[in-house]
């Protein structure tokens, strides 16, 4: 678990601000560079739509950074947000010291 208060900023929004606008580009442009649909991008760009590993790869041919700094940019994200999202409260606990596992 993240041990932060503020969730993680969504990747989609890093491609968006550090990547495409720093680069003078637009959303079109990079999606039909990337050979995905503009509306598929678009939705990444704003938080509504994760990125892909497949996605991650072609952003590494287009940008030059690796794979798994946008996998990972992606699974901090959704890590993040299943952490306050489960109520653990109602997790049956399976331990080693639980004695239905200990042989007889």
């Amino acid at each position: 678990m993240l041990k932060r208060g503020l969730p993680p900023v969504h990747p989609g929004e890093i491609l968006r601000e550090e990547y495409i606008k720093e680069r003078g580009v637009t959303i079109t442009q990079v999606a039909k560079g990337l050979g995905i649909a503009c509306e598929n991008l678009s939705a990444i760009v704003n938080g509504h739509a994760g990125i892909s590993p497949e996605l991650a790869v072609k952003l590494l041919e287009a940008f030059g950074n690796t794979t798994q700094f946008w996998v990972n940019l992606q699974k901090n994200y959704e890590v993040w947000h299943a952490e306050r999202k489960v109520d653990r409260r109602k997790i049956q606990h399976f331990g080693l010291s639980d004695s239905r596992f200990k042989s007889a």
